[in-house]
């Protein structure tokens, strides 16, 4: 009797599976109410009373041969089908993947380049590093021009001409040089000057500069294209133009739109007025038309230039220029998802 119990133990710890419904079937044959321990249980009374030790210590040994078989095999078929579960089911959601932030200048960009596409502005780009001419001079600033003074410039070295630029409008001239008209451009980047850094002011910041040239452009064309930008950008088609002064146009103006004075934040934006400048625009100066090898007797432009910083503080409500460079990701993440 001893020796079927042996061979039994023997079966037990050779037994292995994949199989769920091989491992229950194991577990009835050996541990279930009719299965065979309870079956070698109930012939312990007709064991003679000398080999009923070895044969209870059989028996204990089987059980726990086969409890702990069972127990081994069930708990490698649940992490099978854990694995399966996690990794195998095309069909599940993919985990959740953290949306990043858009910087708010790249927002508004982003905005104004779309609105500008549509009435046919392409995008014109140019280095942050600038000389003398295309900076200036072409611009109808020439050495000396008192007008040089509104633009505390930065001088990589006191006698060079190379400078960081003051505004995009140099990617404008370098644009009129290698293209004909019809031309109708714009010119968004970053420009630099020696200004003392503020809640309001710093000394690098963000401009987009617009230029259109073809025969027969008016004032009237400006005007209208600038009545869709401030549609388009603000929801508000009411702009005023002031009278200006710019060396590279002729007329000049400044662009205002009229914000409204619905809340306590637009009195304080527009100082009670109900307006507030965006822009400043005007046509372009036969001058520079000429400096960049077109001839303004046959062809007429328009310009216009604003910040992308100014803009961004406005529709953001950002009180403090400063937190657009600093990186802080506490501030960035206010953006999050942002188009």
């Amino acid at each position: 009797m001893i020796d079927k119990i042996k061979t039994l133990i023997s079966e037990a710890e050779a037994f292995h599976t994949t199989s769920q419904q091989d491992l229950e079937a194991f577990r009835i044959r050996f541990l279930g109410k009719k299965g065979l321990l309870n079956g070698l249980f109930a012939e312990f009374k007709s064991v003679p009373n000398e080999e009923k030790k070895a044969y209870g210590q059989a028996i204990n040994q089987l059980k726990t041969t086969a409890q702990d078989k069972v127990n081994s095999i069930k708990l490698e078929l649940d992490k099978k089908s854990d694995d399966q579960g996690v990794f195998g089911d095309l069909t599940r959601p993919g985990e959740p993947m953290a949306i990043g932030s858009r910087h708010p200048i790249s927002i508004v960009k982003n905005r104004i380049i779309d609105i500008f596409s549509r009435i046919g502005f392409n995008v014109s780009e140019g280095p942050e590093i600038e000389d003398d001419w295309h900076n200036f001079t072409a611009l109808n600033l020439p050495e000396y021009h008192p007008a040089r003074d509104m633009q505390d410039t930065f001088f990589l070295k006191s006698d060079s001409e190379m400078l960081l630029r003051t505004h995009t409008s140099s990617v404008q001239v370098r644009y009129m040089e290698q293209h004909k008209p019809p031309i109708r451009t714009i010119s968004p980047g970053r420009v630099y000057r020696n200004e003392a850094i503020s809640a309001r002011s710093h000394c690098f910041f963000h401009q987009v500069e617009g230029l259109y040239i073809d025969k027969d452009v008016s004032f009237a064309d400006l005007k209208q294209t600038l009545e869709y930008f401030t549609t388009e950008m603000f929801g508000k088609s009411k702009i005023r133009l002031r009278p200006s002064f710019f060396p590279f146009t002729e007329p000049s103006a400044e662009v205002d739109v009229y914000w409204g004075l619905e809340t306590e934040t637009d009195y304080r934006m527009t100082k009670g007025t109900g307006w507030l400048e965006i822009m400043g625009c005007g046509m372009v100066d036969p001058n520079v038309l000429d400096n960049c090898g077109i001839d303004s007797k046959v062809y007429s432009g328009f310009a216009f230039g604003m910040g992308i910083d100014r803009i961004a503080l406005l529709l953001h409500q950002i009180g403090d220029i400063r937190l657009l460079s600093e990186n802080d990701v506490r501030f960035l993440k206010q953006f999050q998802s942002a188009f």
